[in-house]
Order: structure tokens, then sequence, then C-alpha cells
């Protein structure tokens, strides 16, 4: 039996394609899955995908603004009190912005990816915190950037706001570890870095492309659903490469 199996887990940022792929192998591993998106149309069509794919599978989508701390802590309640538990958290929310030179980086790009890539990680670690601790095997996973660690001159803004989102990320590790106490943590916050991600979609654009040290969003799900098989000590607090560091 899969760890998984009867595990109640939210998905947020679940209708682009990493999203997708999460939902499939969530669902197949007999999770009930509570997606959430901005884009209401795309997360239907992710939410039908996975239900189809697996039969029976408990997959629901909801339309919540991760801006609004409110409306986050209102998503994590309502799952909770509907399933009685919830056991993990995966933030797939993204988005990148650049320039081609240090000196010509936009702070407008700032601004947006602070909403994107930090604010949403801070209002759904916020919301659901109680509940992945309550539930005793609880997990809040963020994906992360290699770059993060290395940033380039025309990746000033994505960088950094991806080195806050894992600063922040980390934090939560450290509060359930001092929760945990002498028995070792219940609950993990963990980071999946990735150098960049590839879907069938790309492949299919750019048929020539290497996309070397890139990993597809099928190999991305696959390691989402393993963290669940490891102990909560085991995971607790790391970055979990899925490329070659930098």
């Amino acid at each position: 039996m899969s760890a998984l199996d009867g595990a109640v887990i939210a998905v947020a940022g679940a209708a682009g394609p990493a999203g997708r792929a999460t939902l499939l192998r969530l669902a197949e591993a007999g999770a009930t899955v509570v997606a959430s998106d901005a884009d209401a149309s795309r997360l239907a069509e992710a939410v039908d995908a996975a239900r189809y794919a697996h039969g029976g599978a408990t997959v629901t989508g909801d339309t919540v603004d991760l801006l609004d701390l409110g409306a986050a802590r209102a998503w994590a309640d309502r799952t909770e009190k509907e399933y009685g538990r919830i056991d993990g958290l995966v933030h797939l929310v993204g988005g990148w912005r650049g320039s081609s030179s240090f000196a010509e980086t936009d702070l407008g790009d700032w601004d947006v990816l602070e909403d994107l890539l930090i604010r949403t990680v801070q209002h759904t670690s916020l919301a659901f915190q109680g509940g992945l601790q309550r539930g005793g095997n609880g997990r809040y996973l963020l994906i992360s950037a290699a770059g993060a660690g290395k940033p380039t001159a025309g990746n000033a803004a994505y960088a950094a706001a991806k080195s806050a989102a894992e600063a922040w990320t980390l934090a939560l590790a450290d509060a359930f570890r001092k929760e945990g106490g002498e028995d070792g943590p219940h609950a993990a916050a963990a980071i999946l870095i990735v150098k960049a991600l590839v879907h069938d979609a790309m492949r299919a654009e750019r048929p020539n492309a290497k996309f070397a040290g890139f990993t597809d969003v099928k190999e991305l799900a696959e390691a989402i659903a393993g963290v669940w098989e490891r102990p909560a000590s085991d995971v607790n607090g790391k970055r979990l490469w899925l490329t070659e560091k930098p």
C-alpha cells in the first residue's frame, strides 16, 4: 500500500503542466487531491483529466486567491473540515521574469515575482501549518530552481524571490522540528530543486532541443509522491536535488 493511499493532499498552482502531472500521480497513489489555481477553466481541465485517468479517485478543484491570506486559510480549514485531515501542500505556483543584463533589470518584475513566488508561499504555509502538524505525516513541498543559489545577471529578481521562498520554507521546517521535540518532527517542509521543467508540448514545439539538465514534469511528480515514503525526519528542512548542484 502506498503511503499516499487515503492521504489528503492540496496542490497549489495545479493547472500548469507540472500541476497536471502531479494531480495524476497523486490520484494514482490513492490520495484525495484538492487542487487550486487562479485560472478556473484550466484548473477544471486538469481536475477532469486526473479523474478520467483514475476512475474513482477523488480530485476536486477550487479557485483560490492565494494572495489573500484569509482565502488561503479558508481553503485549508475547508479542506480539513471536509476530509477530516490534511496531509500535504504541494506548492507549484510559479512564474519567471528576467532581463538581458543586470543593468536592464525592471523592478516591476520584482513586484510580480514577489507575489507569485513569495507571498503565495507565505500564505499557504501559514494557512496549512497547523493541519499538516495535526495530520501526523504532513508534508509542505516547495518546488524551487537551482538558479536561486547561483544567480545570473539577468535573473536577479527571479533568483532573489526563489531564495526568499526557500528561506521561508526552511523556517517552516524549523517550526516542525521544534514542535516535534525529542520524538522528531511529525511533519516536514522540504524543497525540491530543478534546473527547469520540461513537458511533452515543449518537446513537440522544439524537437531538436536537448533540454539538458531539465526535469520532466512526470519525474517531478514521481519525486513529489516519493517524499511521503520517507520519514519526516529524513526530509524536513532538506533541499532535494533533481538536477546537478551548480
